[in-house]
């Protein structure tokens, strides 16, 4: 009997430290495809002024100057590669198209100057080790912030994202629209506070972070899209969807935002309310009842769904067979889910954690993750950018490649730690 006991505890021992090994080898194979992917990137994007974002139609790497949203995802990718590998090929790849976004500084035409450049000097003032060039990226991150802060206004109480734009039914003019992504921009506001001593910047972040938790969550703590706001007296005049399937629907990587956005401001403010916010809309996605059992999410939970009505000609643009997954919003939600798990204890914490392995087990398998070779470098398949705008559906996009190779380094580390 003692003998029987010594084999089958034996062998759950070898099954135990087997699937230990496996799960880690996923994060070695993902690097591995990551290397030969951007390897491939680096020798088709050779002009410094158009940063990967996507793909054209004819397979080849379609770009976007720094004036857009996304063009910091790329150096950061780099960076996080480096940071992995510590091969000094990758970190001077990493610096050279830093370094090609420092006017974007001066972005102030939309909100995302924070997406743009924390993900890219953030990282580089992270893994730099020349203080020379450390002192550098930081001044050009104080000028970031200062940007971000021409978009407040103290009688609203939050950064605006973008300038006047028309509501999707056409009836509406928007003229302080802000959106759930905005949440994003918030780490870099923190980040220069702390550099400088200067409390304005987290004051804004605290600020934005409030009043977005007031008005842009519902009942179930899931997300609107888009309030916009009286820019005289701060009042909710409109909430609605921009990239989303409808007003009341929830679109997914909307919701990933909140959930990264909230635990990053506990992160920053230790403040009880943030954790347990981060919490509810956290578990809203985790749990829902159309999350797919691999927990990629589709692009929107609600699409197609009873009582969910868009107010654009969704049947008539819609001319897939099925209803398209967004990498991109599982690959944040995982990258949000792992830093989550480490604020919380028993039960939580093993939920937060296993729900994020399992996302990236998924972003792992043949179905998600790129042979290398193809994709036209990108790491990632099956995103969506904005399916009420006909763009971007089902294809590759930087900023899903960018988090999840940030939700591969923070799972590795925690790994690591146990």
């Amino acid at each position: 009997m003692l003998k029987n006991s010594l084999i089958v505890g034996s062998i759950a021992l070898v099954v135990a430290v087997s699937s230990c090994s496996s799960k880690q080898d996923f994060v070695k194979n993902d690097f591995d495809v990551a290397e030969k992917q951007y390897d491939l990137m680096l020798k088709q994007s050779t002009d410094l002024t158009s940063f990967p974002r996507t793909t054209n139609a004819d397979g080849s790497v379609k770009g976007t100057d720094i004036w857009d949203w996304t063009q910091g995802f790329f150096p950061g990718g780099l960076w996080y590669i480096y940071e992995y590998s510590q091969d000094p090929k990758w970190k001077a790849a990493a610096e050279k198209w830093t370094e090609a976004l420092e006017e974007a500084k001066f972005l102030t035409q939309h909100h995302d100057v924070g997406f743009v450049m924390y993900c890219s000097y953030g990282n580089a003032v992270r893994l730099e080790t020349d203080t020379a060039k450390i002192n550098k990226y930081n001044k050009i991150l104080i000028q970031s912030a200062e940007s971000a802060l021409t978009r407040y206004y103290d009688n609203v109480g939050l950064i605006k994202s973008w300038n006047d734009k028309m509501s999707w039914d056409g009836k509406t003019l928007w003229k302080y629209p802000v959106i759930i992504d905005n949440m994003m921009n918030l780490e870099l506001l923190f980040y220069v506070s702390k550099l400088t001593g200067d409390p304005k910047y987290r004051n804004v972040a605290i600020s934005h972070a409030d009043k977005t938790m007031k008005n842009h969550f519902r009942g179930d703590y899931s997300t609107y899209h888009v309030v916009d706001y009286d820019a005289k007296t701060g009042e909710v005049l409109h909430q609605q969807t921009n990239q989303g399937y409808a007003d009341n629907s929830t679109w997914s990587r909307g919701q990933g935002w909140a959930m990264y956005g909230y635990t990053l401001m506990y992160r920053e403010t230790k403040d009880p309310k943030y954790l347990e916010h981060a919490k509810k809309v956290s578990d809203f996605f985790i749990n829902h009842p159309n999350l797919p059992k691999d927990k990629i999410p589709y692009w929107d939970f609600n699409v197609e769904q009873a009582g969910y009505t868009p107010d654009w000609d969704y049947k008539g643009q819609n001319k897939l067979n099925y209803i398209p997954r967004d990498a991109s919003a599982g690959s944040l939600a995982a990258s949000a889910l792992l830093e989550l798990s480490t604020y919380v204890d028993g039960a939580e914490k093993e939920k937060y954690f296993r729900t994020a392995e399992e996302m990236l087990e998924s972003l792992s398998s043949k179905e998600y993750l790129a042979d290398p070779g193809t994709n036209s470098g990108f790491i990632l398949k099956h995103s969506v950018g904005s399916f009420p705008h006909n763009n971007e559906i089902d294809v590759p996009l930087i900023y899903a490649d960018y988090y999840f190779l940030e939700a591969l380094l923070r799972y590795n580390k925690l790994k690591e730690s146990k």
